[in-house]
């Protein structure tokens, strides 16, 4: 067995590996048959070549100073550890430092996305639960608008990018690009729409009513039968547009009203299960960091990802319901997962 000075990559990667098993060097000079020698001097190379982590010492603060960083990071959800610190009058600590004390006593956490309930809320919300438990909810039309820009929720996009590769480019857009206004409903197992709000116009309750009878009254009320028409409930949530006396008055004259217009408490998007159609749309049309260049693009986005929408998720959203009215009740009007 000769004596090579120069080992392959492969088996530099092998002895790596060999030895996180546990071989000794012996070993794997056999395994590999290479010299012992070679294999010594590869190792003792690369141990040489490692750089201690140099541990710097911590700035040290007292137990006071500790009980005052825990009230104030209480007392200030989501500021920076420097915010905390400085309420405190805490100086000369540096980031490494700040974060490795709030570690032991808080956790880095984005805001949750809920609606701000009241106690007068959450009792309506209680009332409204108990009225609409025996409601057959197969019979109930979901309805609600959704915005989408053409960068996605956030205006920007991360994940994981491979090793060689170069991040892909994303549009930086001086005023934003705007934004186009999605109407639709879901019944049982069937969805209705979407519909497009037209561009630049603001839904107040006359362009609201006008823009349903446009669409859905046109387009899919009227192909209903009369039994499907006299049993049918509709939903729509408290915007002014929607609440209004002029909508009530409007949709009353088109035979939605009483029994057949849901009442629906206030701050409760997390009771309407098409907000999670909604988010089944978003995250389709903006995977992987996809952005659109004009509204058209990202209206047909829309169209194309609704079509994909099967009946089946559509029922288990709209099925979903009997399990919301008992999670409301269980939380005594609180806010549930969507």
């Amino acid at each position: 067995m000769g004596q090579k000075k120069d080992l392959t990559g492969s088996e530099k990667s092998k002895i790596v590996r060999y030895l996180a098993e546990g071989c000794s060097s012996l070993k794997i000079a056999k395994l590999l048959k290479r010299d012992h020698r070679t294999i010594k001097r590869f190792i003792q190379n690369s141990q040489q070549d490692r750089k201690k982590r140099v541990e710097k010492p911590r700035r040290k603060i007292t137990a006071h100073e500790l009980r005052k960083v825990k009230r104030a990071a209480a007392k200030m959800p989501l500021a920076t550890s420097l915010a905390i610190f400085q309420s405190c009058n805490i100086t000369g600590v540096p980031k490494s430092t700040r974060c490795a004390i709030l570690r032991d006593m808080a956790k880095v956490r984005k805001a949750e996305r809920r609606p701000p309930l009241n106690k007068t809320h959450k009792l309506k919300r209680q009332d409204w639960a108990k009225k609409c438990l025996k409601t057959d909810f197969s019979k109930v039309l979901w309805t609600d608008e959704m915005r989408v820009s053409l960068d996605g929720p956030d205006g920007w996009a991360r994940g994981w990018i491979g090793k060689g590769q170069r991040a892909p480019v994303r549009l930086r857009r001086q005023q934003g690009g705007g934004g186009v206004l999605v109407w639709a409903g879901i019944i049982k197992d069937e969805l209705v729409g979407p519909f497009r709000v037209e561009d630049g116009v603001k839904l107040n309750s006359q362009s609201y009513c006008q823009f349903l009878e446009d669409t859905f009254f046109k387009q899919w009320y009227r192909k209903k039968s009369a039994s499907f028409k006299k049993n049918m409930i509709f939903m729509q949530d408290n915007a002014p547009s929607h609440a209004s006396k002029y909508s009530t008055a409007w949709l009353a004259r088109k035979g939605i009203k009483e029994e057949k217009l849901m009442t629906w408490p206030p701050c409760s998007p997390d009771l309407n299960p098409i907000e999670n159609l909604w988010s089944i749309i978003k995250c389709e049309i903006y995977k992987e960091g996809k952005q659109y260049t004009s509204l058209n693009s990202v209206w047909e986005a829309v169209v194309a990802a609704a079509r994909n929408v099967d009946g089946e998720q559509i029922k288990t959203l709209t099925e979903s319901m009997d399990g919301r009215l008992l999670s409301v009740l269980a939380k005594k009007g609180g806010c549930i997962g969507r």
